[in-house]
C-alpha cells in the first residue's frame, strides 16, 4: 500500500500504526509514505512499528509490571475507587486508590480488596497526601501502607520531606546479590515546584534518617543505604490540574524538571535514573501526545477519570462533569489546608460552590471570630450556605473533633478565630461529600475537583459513545488516549521525515477498543 503525494489518502498509511513505514524518494524527486517494501525507490527513512506500550520510558513499565506507561490519579474521598484501580491493574496499568480524606480503617480495608483482585500484581498503589494539620494521620498512614506492602505510594501536596514519606522511600532498602539498591515499594512524587522536586530528587537528609532511626523505623543497613537513592525514583509532574494545583503550563514545567533531575542524578551519581512523568491538562490524544513528546516517562491522568463509570462520584456529578468546558473551572479554598489560604482548582458550571468558598475564605481573612461578622452577613451565611445556624454548624463540628482530635476542639475554645476556620471547614468537607453521595438538595455546593482537562476531553468524545458518561470506562478511555496519542506521534514522525500530512492525520475519533 502505498500513499501518494497529492490526493493521497496518508491518513490510512497514519492509522495502521503498527507497520513498518518507508519514506522514499520518487524518480521525479517526491517523498513518498509506504509500507510494505519499498521496490525500486531510494529508501530515506525506515519508521519501525509504533505500538501504544513503546511510548515514554520502557523502564516505566519494566519496573512496575505494566504493558503501557500510564496511571490513573488519586483521587480524594475515594473518587479514585477499588474498582478504578483493580480495573486498570487488570489492564497492565497502574492505579492510585484516593485515600485522602479517609480513615486508616477504610484504607486498610480498600488495600485488602485490591490485593485479593490482582494477587501477585504490583501495579496497583495508594496515596499518601500531605497533612500539616494532621501529622499524626500521615505517620499512620505511612505504618500502615509499610505494614500492608503497598507496592507503590503517590506522595502528593508535599512542600517538604516529612518522616512519613522519608520512612516510606527508605523502609526496607537492600542489597541484591550483585550488590545493587533493592526498594521494596516505590514512592511516586506528585511535585509542581522546582524546588521541591529537589527535595525528592536527592538522597533523604541525613537529619530525618537519623531521627527514624532514634525511633526505630530505620534499621542501620537502611539509613546506610538512603544516602545513595533518591527519595522517589518517579517523579509527576503535575500542571494545570484538578485539585491541589499552581496552575503551571505543563510545556513550561515539564522540561524545567526534566533538566533538573539530570543535574542531580549526575552529582548525586545514581546508579539508574529517575523517571519524570507528566500529569495535569492531560484529557486528549493531543495532550498526551505532546507529554511524551516533551520527554515524559509516564503519563497520570485525574479529571477525566472522575466522569468514569468507575469513579466514586454521583451520577448527577457526572453529568455536571460531563457537560464541562475548558473554561468552567475556579480556584478555590482547600479544606485540609484553609487557614494557609491553599486552593484547589474545582468545577464552576452548575455549582455555585467556588464562589460560595471564596466568600468563606474573605470572611475568615478579615474578621476574628464568628462574632464578629456583620449580622446581615450572618443571616445571609446561615440561610445560603449553611441551612442551619452557625452555632449548630459549630456544634456538628465540635462532636467530630472530639471523637477524631480533641486538641482542635480545646483550641478552638480559646481562639476564636479558628472555631470559624473550622465551622467554615465544615462546609469545605461536606461540600465533596455531597457530590459523592448525590444529595440533589446540595447539588449548588458539590466540591468537584477539576481541570481544563475535562473540557477538552468532553470536546474530543462529542459524538461518540464516550460522549455518554454511562459508557466511560477507565479502561476504554485510557485505551482510547493511548491509541491516539500513538497515532498522533507517527503522523508527526512522517511530517519530521518530509511527508507533507494533512491536518486530518492528526485527528483520532474514539472507538471502541478491546
Amino acid at each position: 500500500m502505498t500513499a501518494s503525494l497529492h490526493p493521497m489518502p496518508l491518513e490510512q498509511v497514519v492509522r495502521r500504526i503498527r507497520e513498518q513505514v518507508h519514506v522514499v524518494a520518487e524518480p521525479e524527486g517526491g517523498i513518498t509514505a509506504m509500507t510494505g517494501e519499498p521496490g525500486g525507490h531510494r529508501v530515506l527513512a525506515t519508521l519501525p512499528p509504533l505500538y501504544p506500550e513503546w511510548l515514554g520510558d520502557r523502564s516505566f513499565n519494566e519496573r512496575h509490571g505494566t504493558r503501557f506507561p500510564y496511571v490513573a490519579g488519586e483521587m480524594a474521598n475515594g473518587i479514585a475507587t477499588v474498582d478504578l484501580v483493580v480495573a486498570m491493574g487488570k489492564a497492565d496499568m497502574l492505579g492510585f486508590f484516593g485515600a485522602a480524606g479517609l480513615s486508616l480503617p477504610r484504607v486498610e480495608q480498600a488495600i485488602v480488596m485490591i490485593r485479593a483482585a490482582l494477587g501477585s500484581r504490583t501495579n496497583w498503589g495508594v496515596n499518601l497526601i500531605h497533612a500539616p494539620q494532621h501529622p499524626e494521620w500521615e505517620q499512620g498512614m505511612a505504618d500502615l501502607l509499610i505494614r500492608e506492602g503497598v507496592p507503590t505510594v503517590s506522595a502528593s501536596a508535599f512542600m517538604e520531606l516529612t518522616p512519613p514519606v522519608v520512612q516510606l522511600a527508605t523502609s526496607g532498602l537492600r542489597l541484591d546479590p550483585d550488590g545493587r539498591i533493592v526498594r521494596p515499594r516505590q514512592v511516586f512524587a506528585k511535585v509542581s515546584r522546582p524546588e521541591v522536586a529537589e527535595k525528592f530528587l536527592s538522597p533523604a537528609p541525613p537529619d530525618i534518617v537519623a531521627m527514624l532511626c532514634a525511633q526505630g523505623r530505620l534499621t542501620a543497613t537502611e539509613a546506610e543505604l538512603a544516602a545513595h537513592v533518591p527519595v522517589a525514583e518517579d517523579l509527576t509532574v503535575e500542571a494545570d490540574s484538578g485539585g491541589h494545583t499552581d496552575n503551571r503550563p505543563l510545556v513550561s514545567l515539564l522540561p524545567r524538571i526534566l533538566s533538573l533531575a539530570a543535574r542531580v542524578a549526575e552529582r548525586a551519581g545514581y546508579q539508574r535514573l529517575v523517571r519524570i512523568g507528566a500529569a495535569g491538562g492531560i484529557g486528549t490524544p493531543h495532550s498526551m501526545a505532546a507529554a511524551f513528546a516533551a520527554g515524559a516517562a509516564y503519563v497520570v491522568t485525574g479529571s477525566v477519570n472522575q466522569t468514569c463509570v468507575e469513579a466514586g462520584v454521583s451520577a448527577a456529578a457526572k453529568q455536571l462533569l460531563a457537560q464541562a468546558d475548558i473554561a468552567d473551572v475556579i480556584m478555590a479554598p482547600a479544606s485540609d489546608m484553609f487557614e494557609l489560604g491553599v486552593k484547589v482548582q474545582v468545577l464552576r458550571r452548575g455549582t455555585l460552590f467556588g464562589n460560595r468558598a471564596n466568600l468563606l475564605y474573605e470572611l475568615y481573612r478579615d474578621f476574628e471570630s464568628l462574632e464578629a461578622i456583620p449580622a446581615p452577613e450572618r443571616d445571609k451565611l446561615e440561610r445560603t450556605i449553611f441551612r442551619a445556624s452557625l452555632a449548630e454548624i459549630w456544634d456538628r463540628t465540635r462532636r467530630y473533633w472530639l471523637d477524631r482530635d480533641p486538641t482542635e476542639v480545646a483550641r478552638a475554645d480559646t481562639e476564636p478565630k479558628h472555631r470559624m476556620a473550622l465551622v467554615f471547614r465544615w462546609y469545605l468537607g461536606r461540600s465533596s461529600w455531597w457530590a459523592i453521595e448525590g444529595d440533589d438538595s446540595r447539588c449548588a455546593d458539590y466540591q468537584l475537583w477539576c481541570g481544563p482537562a475535562v473540557g477538552a476531553f468532553n470536546d474530543w468524545v462529542a459524538g461518540s459513545f464516550l460522549a455518554d458518561p454511562a459508557q466511560r470506562h477507565a479502561v476504554q478511555v485510557a485505551r482510547n488516549l493511548l491509541e491516539g496519542a500513538a497515532v498522533l506521534t507517527r503522523a508527526h514522525q512522517l511530517r519530521t521525515y518530509g511527508v507533507p500530512v494533512p491536518s486530518t492525520a492528526f485527528d483520532f475519533a474514539p472507538r471502541r477498543l478491546v
